[in-house]
């Protein structure tokens, strides 16, 4: 039997996310209760976007949940290296033979002409794609733009007509037609490949049988499963897994729910807690019990009890579930332990003392000015935004246009976020004790607190952004309308 091999491939973008996390805990599972090895690659040929602080916040919320790998980046392995921009020549290899069977094409069409098409494609609603324009270009052609130098992509080639079949582990026979799929580009033009082509090279060489993902990348797998027959390979097998879901059954996202792990281990949630939960997401034990291990979940593991239906990512259902594992795990003195590992973290607490040494008079004002750092939301209403100067709606505009702010940093420093505050309040015309306060209220739940910048460095984006986000929901929130005026008013700073 072939050995069972799974992946979970992060791109090193942003915030560790809870879907993340859900799709790693199946594979885990899968790949372990069939004495498989499941790997993790990092998927960082996004030049612009990736960071190395990314994947360190992806690999070290994921350890701390326990959903721990048995190849990496940081382990290695058989097939390595593991992450995509160190795989660079092997990629160069596998384009140079799309390209001498024909199966792929330099393509030298420019920005304006791809947006002229698109246009034009919209405007008479056709099928949005490349039309296929440079496939024309003779082979003298080709070679004379390249010894000059002309920018240029690879692109794939599509069959013109009929349907592309495959297998699904969990909805059986799909078929998608050629017509909807575009000639993906293969390679960019920094010669970087696109998550297409690097996807399935890289899962082939290392070995991989089993592809378990979001459902999100169904009307992808054409054009994987073409390149696995140009390429002559056997394609593995495809399970496409349930997205999660808000409570309203839209796609989980951070503009309605909290979706990055660091949140959830910053609020103090028990890291079991919340595996055992996303291991509920769309599956269940074959006893019915909803507290269990993953040791438990991984022996009792059978993905074909997975439900398509999505599941739905409630906070009050994991805060019952995490009040569960505190009471019945934990006994007083480990409670007592966990606690204080969660509240009072030693490089945390070296941070928060000089904020806090120089406003008590006694030991016991402490809980009342540090209270903001180690609470979760803070609690607050809408009269205590009222400000002489600033209406209800300044004060929303102030907290919508800092959450977007926030979420743009590189990095949570101090300096960085100073910088950021007052170049808004500058933009905004305002002086930054009358911008900083809706600030001050959102964050410690008073007017009048420690420095509101140092806490939002401390307590850092994820906590943060609840807690602006609570603000804003105390303060009414914002319409449709107001929320299309405030992103054109954005944009235009």
């Amino acid at each position: 039997m072939t050995s069972i091999r799974t992946r979970i491939a992060p791109s090193p973008t942003g915030d560790p996310h809870v879907g993340t996390a859900y799709i790693a805990l199946f594979n885990r599972c899968f790949a372990h209760q069939h004495k498989g090895q499941f790997i993790l690659r990092i998927e960082d040929t996004d030049q612009l976007r990736s960071t190395s602080k990314s994947e360190q916040d992806i690999l070290a919320s994921l350890r701390w949940l326990g959903l721990d790998w048995d190849e990496g980046p940081d382990c290695g392995g058989e097939y390595g290296p593991y992450r995509q921009s160190e795989r660079s020549a092997i990629y160069q290899d596998h384009i140079k033979i799309l390209l001498d069977k024909g199966h792929a094409f330099h393509c030298f069409c420019s920005s304006e002409r791809l947006d002229a098409l698109r246009k034009e494609q919209m405007e008479q609603k056709q099928q949005l794609g490349y039309d296929g324009h440079c496939t024309h270009l003779t082979a003298e052609e080709v070679t004379q733009k390249l010894e000059a130098g002309e920018e240029h992509v690879i692109r794939m080639k599509i069959p013109e007509q009929g349907d592309c079949e495959f297998e699904d582990l969990l909805r059986g026979k799909v078929n998608i037609s050629w017509s909807q799929i575009d000639m993906q580009v293969l390679m960019k033009s920094d010669g970087l490949p696109t998550y297409h082509f690097a996807n399935v090279v890289d899962d082939h060489l290392m070995q991989i049988s089993h592809v378990i993902r979001g459902e999100e990348w169904i009307n992808s797998v054409p054009k994987h499963v073409l390149l696995y027959q140009y390429f002559e390979w056997e394609p593995p097998v495809f399970c496409h897994m349930p997205l999660l879901r808000n409570p309203d059954k839209s796609k989980l996202s951070k503009r309605k729910n909290p979706t990055s792990i660091n949140y959830y281990r910053d609020m103090g949630y028990l890291p079991q807690a919340l595996v055992n939960y996303l291991g509920m997401m769309g599956w269940t034990m074959p006893s019915g019990e909803e507290k269990f291990s993953i040791e438990a979940m991984t022996e009792a593991f059978d993905i074909s009890r997975v439900s398509l239906g999505g599941p739905i990512f409630d906070t009050e259902k994991l805060d019952w579930l995490n009040g569960k594992y505190l009471r019945e795990d934990l006994d007083d003195i480990s409670f007592a332990q966990a606690f204080a590992t969660w509240a009072f973290a030693q490089d945390r607490v070296a941070r928060i003392v000089p904020l806090i040494k120089q406003r008590v008079e006694r030991l016991s004002d402490v809980a009342d000015i540090a209270h903001l750092f180690v609470a979760g939301l803070v609690s607050v209403d809408e009269a205590t935004f009222a400000h002489k100067k600033l209406s209800k709606e300044d004060s929303l505009a102030i907290l919508q246009f800092t959450l977007w702010k926030l979420e743009a940093l590189p990095d949570f420093e101090r300096e960085t976020v100073e910088q950021c505050l007052q170049e808004l309040a500058q933009t905004l015309d305002l002086k930054i004790r009358d911008f900083l306060f809706p600030l001050f209220v959102a964050i410690s739940g008073k007017p009048v607190s420690v420095s509101v910048i140092e806490s939002i460095s401390i307590l850092g984006l994820d906590i943060s952004r609840a807690r602006i986000r609570h603000a804003i929901e105390i303060l009414g929130g914002i319409s449709k309308k107001q929320a299309k005026q405030l992103e054109k008013d954005f944009r235009a700073m």
